[in-house]
């Protein structure tokens, strides 16, 4: 079977006569002109150096050359060969704190702006990997199921914000469990957790999922964002604007602080990796890299028929001509040219 791949460029064919009948108006053109420049004798005396032929032949071999041109552009493709296409993937279930302690600001805009910039990061870099995003705070659910629509992720994950969450606190078993159903809901065997938050588990449930977790062959990546130094918590509608922090029923400033031993004893548990979010720091951009870069399970495999491109050996004419008209002289050697002009 025989193709043009891009067929579109086969448009510069017709032009071929068009710079055709342009060659021939401009050595009609210069004839003219040297006609009124002098007598015709005299004119053929002081213009036999130049070869007639020749320029024929040069512009015939550039006319030719761009036809050639023209078809390798078209990508010509005639023979096929059959290949067969694996398509892999992994599942991936991403769970964002929404406590209002993810407001603080002790990382740059805000732990949580932090965390969605991270995370929006890793959903463009999926290529066929489904990805969930789960919301949990007091409690969790999905706020999108696994999807490899990753225009519809990214959208779910801009809505994402405190306000959402019915039950303030930090709920980690919970924020499992409802992960871990999601993951349960797909086919695949590659199957990964994100757990993204400051860690301060006010609930204390992680035993049992995390020997779920085990169990399935869950890995668990835990990304913890903030310092370990207490920082107070801005105000309900304050996040950025410095207006107010929370306060205790005391009228005491509520801090949060990074929670790390927590975090690092559910990754190690299930042989994921704890990383840290910090000022300064890249380890969770380098974890999502590692995240988008992996293979995953074979889905499926089908085979495809490949066209065999042939563009080469019309570019190569091309080229081959090209030179040709470049070794063709215009003017006759000297001896030649001069000999009897002035007897």
């Amino acid at each position: 079977m025989f193709r043009f791949a891009s067929p579109e460029w086969l448009l510069i064919l017709p032009l071929v006569p068009l710079l055709a009948g342009g060659f021939w108006l401009s050595t009609w053109r210069r004839a003219t002109l040297l006609e009124r420049f002098g007598e015709t004798e005299l004119l053929k005396k002081l213009t036999a150096s130049i070869n007639t032929r020749a320029r024929l032949a040069k512009t015939v071999l550039i006319l030719v050359a761009v036809g050639f041109l023209s078809l390798a552009l078209a990508r010509p493709q005639f023979g096929t060969r059959v290949e067969t296409v694996r398509r892999r993937g992994q599942d991936v279930m991403v769970a964002v704190d929404l406590s209002r302690s993810m407001l603080a600001e002790d990382v740059t805009p805000n732990r949580l702006d932090r965390a969605r910039l991270a995370i929006l990061r890793l959903i463009r870099s999926l290529d066929g990997d489904r990805i969930g995003l789960v919301a949990f705070a007091g409690d969790a659910f999905v706020q999108s199921p696994l999807t490899v629509d990753y225009t519809a992720a990214a959208m779910f994950l801009d809505a994402m914000e405190p306000d959402i969450m019915p039950v303030q606190g930090t709920d980690l078993g919970e924020a499992l469990r409802m992960s871990l159903d999601a993951l349960d809901q797909g086919a695949r065997e590659d199957r990964i957790v994100v757990l993204v938050t400051d860690g301060e588990d006010h609930e204390g449930q992680l035993d049992p999922q995390l020997q779920r977790a085990t169990e399935a062959g869950v890995q668990i990546h835990t990304v913890g964002i903030g310092s370990e130094e207490g920082v107070p918590i801005p105000a309900s509608g304050t996040a950025g604007g410095g207006q107010g922090f929370k306060r205790d029923e005391d009228g005491n400033v509520v801090t949060t602080r990074l929670d790390e031993s927590t975090l690092r004893s559910v990754a190690e548990t299930t042989g994921g990796q704890f990383v840290r979010v910090a000022p300064g720091t890249t380890a969770f951009e380098e974890l999502v890299d590692e995240i988008a870069a992996g293979e995953g399970d074979e889905l499926d495999a089908r085979e495809i028929t490949q066209f065999e491109e042939q563009y080469q050996l019309f570019l190569a004419f091309a080229f081959v001509l090209l030179f040709a008209e470049a070794l063709i002289p215009e003017r006759r050697k000297a001896a030649e040219a001069w000999s009897g002009r002035f007897e």
